[in-house]
């Protein structure tokens, strides 16, 4: 049977930029003057993997609450500008610390989904907690599985076995290790026919980690929308769902994949 013409597209705002080691404030404004600065109507931003602090392993620094002022930030921009807003920053709950990343709505619903593979080569599953549950979010006619950086290297987790349309990745990914990034976002879109939107930082972080971007996002057939990227700026692309259908329909990869469950 055939499709439904579908008409839904989206317009993504990439936001790649440098980052104030462990200050989020100085962060909140700096991204604030980024965001702001553009004036192209976009349906999601995408902010990169803690982005009010830089990948630290000192939580007790920086974490806050999903009542805290960056929430509440990330809630008066997507109101603001009409549009949802995401990216990972340090939450504290229950006396545990989290890599969580936060969507916002542009009514200022939330929701979270709690880094499940930590990094361990810096340590970061000694000061953080792990999440356990995949997250889908519905969104202006997409279903996005948003993940963070590291769960990038474990195809496994992020099987497309709830037909998301995009696999959104936020990172704090380094230069020497970028070219694995290059080649596991193009993985990961063409092993689950999505959009995949990869967002990482740029510049040197306080452990002297080196970042140089290649924020990008990848089609259904491992094509560039966008290409890698290494200038700070913002990048705005649109996707386009009944691309991403008629392909589906016509190359049926996904109805083969194998059926497994993650323990």
């Amino acid at each position: 049977m055939a499709i439904a013409k579908c008409l839904n597209k989206m317009k993504v705002a990439l936001i790649q930029t440098s980052l104030i080691w462990e200050n989020p404030i100085e962060n909140r404004s700096h991204l604030a003057q980024k965001i702001t600065g553009f004036m192209e109507e976009v349906d999601l931003i995408v902010l990169p993997e803690m982005f009010s602090s830089g990948f630290t392993m000192n939580p007790k620094a920086v974490a806050e609450t999903l009542q805290g002022e960056t929430v509440l930030w990330l809630q008066h921009l997507a109101k603001a500008k009409n549009c949802a807003i995401t990216g990972s920053l340090v939450i504290e709950e229950n006396g545990n610390y989290y890599n969580r990343l936060v969507f916002v709505f542009p009514n200022g619903d939330i929701k979270t989904y709690d880094k499940r593979h930590l990094f361990t080569l810096a340590g970061e599953h000694q000061f953080y907690s792990a999440g356990e549950d995949k997250l889908i979010i519905n969104y202006k006619g997409f279903k996005i599985c948003p993940l963070v950086c590291y769960d990038l290297r474990f195809p496994v987790f992020s099987r497309n076995v709830e037909h998301y349309d995009v696999l959104l990745y936020v990172a704090n990914w380094p230069k020497p290790r970028v070219n694995a990034w290059d080649i596991l976002l193009r993985a990961r879109a063409v092993e689950n026919m999505c959009y995949t939107i990869g967002v990482n930082r740029i510049g040197t972080d306080n452990n002297n980690h080196k970042y140089i971007g290649h924020s990008q996002v990848v089609d259904f057939l491992g094509e560039y929308v966008l290409e890698p990227q290494e200038a700070d700026a913002v990048f705005i692309v649109e996707l386009d769902k009944a691309k991403l259908l008629e392909t589906r329909e016509k190359l049926t990869f996904l109805i083969d994949r194998d059926t497994f469950e993650i323990i």
